[in-house]
């Protein structure tokens, strides 16, 4: 319909399109009226394919020659090995049969869902051994097609020109040192360049409709993820952010990269007609650079929903840990009674079984080591007792575990460099009617791996947040009653003791109920968040001081910027006012404020470790005002721009102003004739120095009060 006929047919019906709102238009869940969105063009290319050809069926050759009695025990075990790999379509086995013989031919040809599982199943099952004498080979249909057409005679391929793509680290050499942060508000998602200097973002891409849900960075920040109908999508660079793969996985809801940034996890879960039936849920597994699909995982919410922060439909999510460092070699799913670890060369599980653990509900990996720890909660009544147990990847060695009495709940904590492990551990009193909770405390590199307790000065106090410092050796608790809890210190090591615990400082009555420390350590935020309407504490841990009080009124989210010189607080669309963000310094100065409408969501790009060795970061420390005399001149000269600019835009206000006046002057001046012949002769304008003026003073009783004094003897 052409642009023409919608103003008719609107003009018809009476609609002016000067006052229709079409950010306020929502379809329907599942309807586009016919109206082809962003991401439609997005796999446009890629669909052609899963509706036309022979893409999604394979040849499977060198299968046993059996006879018509034979036949349906040949079937089946064929369906059970590529069941595995994919969905067989209805009738999709055909396994031709010699007309004479009666034989089976030693091939047959099987259909899937989609080309990408066809794809994955030749991958997967070319020479696969189905016993001595029978290995498989395995084609696709459509390579039957394009080998029967090969010309006679050798032709030389064509090269093609070399078009070198962007360099995806880019933003890493910003020459502003400058940090990227992406916003969604509305239908558009933007990248900005967080320029502290100019004191505001500077635009760097934006885009309509560019996710249907939410973006997320990868790990190390070289990839953005969108997700879609049809799947997902990343795209990369430092301002360009053109599309680099996509990944087919139909109403996709949740992603999840591994460390490394080799895979990517997506996830989808399918509500059953049956109410009483749990939802189905579909895990893909992809390589990043790729698209390929390295292996799928189905079945029912219930075989996903044991252990993990939170997730969708019952799922736990993520529903794989990915083993510490970036070589993304092991992952591990958490089931009933079950934690199946998986290696990523051939996506099986390490020495082909999983590990049997009676009622672990909860795993952890060291985030530098092939470590895994695990929570097993009492069992018998309390006859055996709960454990916290680690585990070494991937020989599945026990290195150190603890049993646990009373206990009524635990909890894992990590430190970033994968030198502690913190147990919270929740125990019931001898009276069974309430609980306390206390630390163990495991050093990692240490050896035999010693445990240490750790109980609050008042055992009794409810410990409401924990958060150890990235990169150091404290960490911080909330603890005590709301609302106003307290917030101590302790330190894992100390010039004074090297190898106990030690408790630093306690803050007293605090308006706190989550922790944000800087990823430099050093600095933390007390928040109060929720109830506490966004009360914010800056606070200096070397120094055990508060460097600045604030507050971001109904704040919904914290972020420090990767560097740990910036942090961003914001208040989503959870609230229907003063949406939008608040970016600050790290010690709690107001560097500038953006209000969005609709405003969803903020995350800033990660960066990915430095190369510079831990000597060489404590040397440029030491020497820090040699190397910041560079950058300080370069603040004085943004500095005095700024000035520049203030006094350049101040001095426009003014002439604008004038300019205004002495129009308006002049038009005063054009019209002084006609408001004396409006006033029959009379001259209307009176100057200045005409005036007399008069001072006049008064008196006003407002009030009287009479008072008795009593003399003094």
């Amino acid at each position: 319909m052409e642009v023409v006929d919608i103003d008719a047919r609107a003009a018809k019906l009476g609609i002016n399109w000067s006052q229709v709102n079409f950010d306020s238009i929502q379809l329907p869940p599942g309807e586009d009226f016919g109206i082809e969105s962003d991401d439609e063009a997005v796999y446009h290319d890629d669909q052609s394919e899963f509706d036309t050809g022979f893409g999604n069926i394979i040849v499977v050759d060198h299968l046993p020659v059996v006879p018509k009695e034979k036949f349906e025990k040949l079937e089946g075990v064929v369906k059970k090995i590529y069941n595995q790999l994919g969905v067989i379509k209805e009738n999709g086995l055909w396994m031709p049969v010699d007309p004479d013989t009666k034989m089976t031919l030693g091939y047959c040809f099987i259909e899937f869902n989609t080309p990408q599982e066809a794809q994955n199943a030749k991958e997967k099952s070319h020479g696969y051994k189905l016993d001595k004498s029978h290995i498989f080979a395995v084609n696709m249909f459509d390579d039957f097609d394009r080998l029967m057409n090969v010309r006679e005679e050798w032709e030389p391929p064509q090269a093609r020109p070399y078009v070198p793509g962007e360099n995806l680290q880019k933003w890493l050499t910003d020459d502003k040192a400058r940090d990227q942060l992406v916003i969604r508000s509305g239908p558009d998602t933007e990248v900005y360049w967080n320029d502290a200097r100019q004191k505001k973002p500077e635009p760097v891409h934006k885009r309509p409709y560019w996710t249907e849900s939410y973006v997320q960075w990868s790990p190390l920040g070289t990839y953005l993820v969108t997700l879609h109908k049809q799947g997902a999508a990343v795209w990369g660079g430092a301002d360009t952010f053109t599309r680099l793969m996509r990944y087919q996985h139909s109403m996709v809801k949740l992603v999840d990269f591994s460390p490394g940034e080799k895979y990517l996890v997506t996830y989808h879960s399918q509500e059953p007609s049956n109410p009483r039936d749990a939802s189905k849920v579909e895990i893909k597994v992809f390589d990043v650079r790729t698209g390929r699909m390295m292996r799928d995982f189905k079945g029912s919410a219930d075989e996903f929903s044991i252990g993990g922060p939170g997730g969708v439909a019952g799922a736990s999510w993520p529903v794989f840990r990915w083993a510490g460092g970036k070589d993304d070699k092991y992952f591990a799913k958490l089931s009933k009674n079950t934690i199946s670890v998986y290696e990523t060369e051939t996506f099986s599980l390490i020495d082909k079984k999983s590990m049997k653990v009676d009622n672990v509900v909860d795993i952890c990996w060291s985030p530098t080591d092939s470590i895994l720890s695990l929570f097993v909660p009492e069992q018998g009544g309390g006859n055996q007792p709960a454990k916290v147990a680690l585990v070494q990847i991937p020989s599945k060695v026990e290195l150190r575990q603890k049993n646990l009495f009373s206990v009524s709940d635990c909890k894992m904590y990590w430190q970033s460099s994968g030198e502690y492990l913190a147990v919270k551990v929740d125990r019931y009193t001898k009276t069974k009617k309430s609980t306390y909770s206390g630390f163990e405390l495991f050093r990692i590199k240490e050896r035999d791996i010693p445990i240490e307790v750790l109980e609050l000065d008042n055992k009794n106090d409810k410990i409401i947040a924990f958060a150890w410092e990235p990169k150091g050796h404290r960490f911080a608790v909330i603890h005590g009653d709301q609302p106003r809890p307290d917030v101590s210190f302790y330190s894992m090591k100390t010039t004074q003791n090297t190898g106990r615990v030690s408790k630093l400082a306690t803050l007293k009555a605090k308006q706190a109920n989550a922790l944000f420390w800087s990823p430099t350590g050093k600095y933390i935020i007390l928040a109060g968040l929720k109830g506490f309407n966004g009360q914010l504490e800056f606070f200096n841990v070397d120094e055990l001081e508060t460097m600045a009080t604030a507050e971001h009124f109904m704040a919904t989210d914290i972020e420090w910027d990767p560097t740990g010189r910036y942090v961003a607080t914001a208040v989503t669309s959870v609230h229907e006012m003063e949406n939008g963000f608040t970016i600050w310094s790290f010690n709690g100065i107001v560097i500038y404020r953006i209000l969005k409408d609709h405003f969803f969501q903020l995350a800033w790009r990660p960066r990915p470790p430095s190369f510079l060795t831990a000597e060489k970061e404590e040397e440029i420390a030491k020497n820090l005002k040699k190397y910041s005399k560079k950058y300080e001149a370069e603040d004085q000269d943004v500095s005095l721009l700024l000035s520049e600019q203030d006094r350049e835009k101040r001095k426009a206000l003014k002439d604008e102003w004038e300019k205004w006046v002495m129009q308006w002057k002049a038009l005063h001046e054009e019209e002084k004739l006609a408001r004396q012949n409006l006033r029959d002769g009379e001259v209307s304008d009176v100057e200045e120095d005409e005036y007399e003026a008069k001072e006049v003073e008064f008196e006003d009783l407002i009030d009287v009060t009479e008072e008795i004094v009593q003399e003094s003897m």
